[in-house]
């Protein structure tokens, strides 16, 4: 395409152009695309979006000359762009595989030795077409009137009975966390979900954990499957040294109701109850928060290079949260688990 001539077009037509070139990035397309379109350089785009920068749309008028001097110039804002929309983040020894607004900040910092808030990093972004992407994950099989009926209905009674007896409500659950896990957003071209690059030496860890609404929760770490033996040591735990009786809601995987472990709750005599959420509705347990801030505030911001590593940094992580019930309890304030709340 044969390229514009800037400086034999009316100043009008140079105004409108360089507004309708920001627009276009703003909008979502490739700066590299709007230069060929427009057939201008692509330092020019660049320069058109370092004046908007530094002006807002006043300063694209083709008369205008002066103002103050451009932190981010059309050659810093190329860079930024072409790092976040092609390079992964761990290739600038960053810890966590995706772009975050701090993080952005951080590697301008490094880069050129200029300071930006993170409020002033977004606008820079959204300034350059991009935008923070995240997945969405949700359940879809469910029975509402059978759910309507155990927050009705069925939790009542089981709350009710605890008071009765003196008995203590925890809410169990099992995750599997993996070392390819990542979370949270990453800056990328609006329109274009980016792909995170791992090794194909991924390993895992299972773990189990209660909370009660009263803020306590107790965690077990397990190699392997979670097997109904496996479950009963963890019930074992659970029981070890409790003053009072504990009543255990879980969902109904087959774990859970196995004959090994019917046989060893008759054994307790009433010390331990098991009940079952209905199914499909994971919402509906508070210990699903655990996992929630386990994979999005530790691991999921984190490059985890072996086996022994994760362990670490859960059992660190669900150490610490043991120590913050006001934490936990928050776990039971959300509006599907408010039903739950002491």
């Amino acid at each position: 395409m044969k390229k514009t001539d800037a400086r034999k077009l009316r100043w009008d037509q140079l105004t409108d152009l360089r507004r309708r070139g920001v627009e276009a990035v703003q909008n979502g397309e490739s700066p590299a695309v709007v230069a060929k379109i427009f057939g201008v350089g692509l330092s020019t785009v660049f320069g058109w979006l370092a004046r908007y920068r530094n002006g807002g749309w006043d300063s694209l008028q083709a008369r205008r000359r002066g103002g103050r001097k451009q932190k981010m110039d059309a050659a810093k804002l190329k860079w930024v762009y072409d790092t976040v929309t092609m390079k992964d983040p761990r290739q600038l020894l960053f810890p966590f595989a995706l772009w975050t607004s701090r993080m952005v900040g951080e590697m301008i910092y490094r880069q050129f030795g200029i300071r930006l808030s993170k409020a002033s990093v977004c606008r820079l972004l959204n300034q350059l077409g991009l935008s923070p992407q995240k997945p969405l994950w949700r359940a879809f099989q469910k029975d509402p009137v059978r759910i309507q009926k155990w927050v009705d209905e069925e939790y009542p009674m089981i709350k009710a009975e605890a008071k009765k007896i003196g008995a203590e409500i925890y809410f169990g659950d099992e995750a599997g966390v993996r070392s390819d896990h990542h979370s949270g957003t990453t800056w990328a071209v609006r329109g274009k979900t980016p792909a995170v690059q791992t090794t194909g030496a991924r390993f895992s860890l299972n773990i189990i954990s209660a909370v009660s609404p009263q803020g306590l929760m107790r965690f077990m770490t397990v190699k392997g499957s979670i097997t109904a033996d496996v479950f009963v040591e963890f019930l074992k735990r659970l029981l070890c040294n409790a003053s009072r009786s504990v009543f255990l809601i879980v969902d109904g995987h087959p774990t859970h109701r196995s004959k090994a472990v019917s046989k060893f709750v008759a054994t307790m005599e009433g010390k331990l109850q098991l009940f079952f959420l209905p199914g499909y509705s994971p919402e509906l347990n508070p210990d699903e928060q655990v996992w929630n801030d386990l994979k999005n505030n530790s691991l999921g911001r984190k490059v985890i290079v072996g086996p022994d590593k994760m362990r670490s940094e859960v059992v660190s992580h669900l150490k610490s949260l043991q120590k913050r019930p006001a934490r936990i309890r928050s776990f039971f304030q959300t509006p599907d688990t408010l039903y739950a709340a002491a």
